[in-house]
């Protein structure tokens, strides 16, 4: 708010504890020359085709996925996002859950708020440890290589990965092997998903995916939920094709409370909260205000994920 005011920027912000619905930031985009979009809302052919007087629509995201780019592109409306400093917050989510699933750490502490904490039985509700097991990372750019940073670095872990291209830095520095899906998914002892949602990505890991996974694997999703089918996961779950799971997104979004994956003891769920830190929500305010400034003094974009 402050770089922005003190570029002479004026600013209104929404500060009702809700989302505004597609009608709405129709209706209120109308009145600004920029947008700063921090909610769930798709920017769509419609919401395009009525604000086509943007300058920018700032997204508080790296993901882009709620964005119809083709239609920003072809009505001239020019998007960035913030991308390079939410790589560190969401592998350090990525490796809580991964922890969090390996020792059934939601499980356990249920276990405590329902009073079950009495006699031990000492093969009871048993974890898995990760130390030196493979870790597959499906996406191994930014995010995916400070998640196999800190795997190597605590638990000497193998990794390979999967890519359209080679990642030769982390080929070179961390000793990464590239696979094929085919071979991420029967090799990996935990497979952590890291790439965009597009149409080739969607749906993913389906049945015939999970299937083809060791069935002592955790599956990590902090990437978007659309990436696996929900229904096939929990059914790989509740057949033991695969051990287990941990997800900071889910599909759909937000997870109903009574989703039977809440209470699977190889289980974690988290609220999309991968870049929820203070640091991290600091830095993409930032740039998400600087991309504003800049559109506002008709500079380059810094961080345009069109191709205006």
């Amino acid at each position: 708010m402050t770089l922005l005011q003190r570029a002479g920027v004026s600013v209104t912000q929404w500060t009702e504890k809700r989302n505004l619905t597609q009608e709405e930031l129709v209706a209120h985009c109308q009145q600004y020359d920029a947008l700063l979009l921090a909610s769930d809302n798709k920017i769509d052919r419609p919401f395009l085709e009525q604000c086509r007087h943007l300058k920018v629509v700032s997204l508080l995201s790296v993901g882009y996925d709620k964005v119809d780019v083709a239609a920003a592109n072809e009505l001239g409306v020019p998007i960035t996002n913030t991308p390079g400093v939410v790589s560190a917050a969401t592998a350090d989510t990525a490796f809580l859950l991964m922890l969090s699933v390996s020792r059934k750490a939601f499980y356990q502490h249920k276990r405590i708020i329902k009073g079950d904490w009495g006699f031990t039985e000492p093969t009871a509700n048993l974890g898995m440890e990760v130390q030196g097991k493979t870790l597959g990372i499906w996406g191994l750019g930014n995010i995916g290589y400070v998640m196999a940073q800190r795997c190597i670095s605590a638990f000497n872990m193998k990794v390979i990965y999967c890519n359209r291209g080679r990642n030769e830095a982390a080929e070179k520095e961390l000793g990464a092997i590239r696979v094929s899906f085919e071979e991420l998914l029967a090799q990996s002892d935990v497979l952590s998903v890291h790439t965009a949602l597009t149409v080739e990505t969607t749906g993913k890991f389906d049945h015939a995916a999970f299937g083809k996974m060791k069935p002592s694997a955790i599956f990590i999703n902090t990437a978007r939920g659309g990436i696996h089918k929900e229904k096939d996961l929990i059914a790989a779950l509740e057949a033991g094709t695969i051990w287990g799971a941990g997800l900071d997104v889910t599909n759909p979004e937000p997870m109903a409370p009574g989703n039977p994956l809440l209470e699977m003891p190889t289980v974690a769920v988290l609220p999309h909260i991968g870049s929820a830190t203070i640091e991290t929500r600091n830095a993409m305010s930032v740039i998400a205000a600087k991309n504003i400034v800049a559109a506002m003094n008709d500079m380059a974009l810094p961080n345009q994920v069109t191709s205006l």
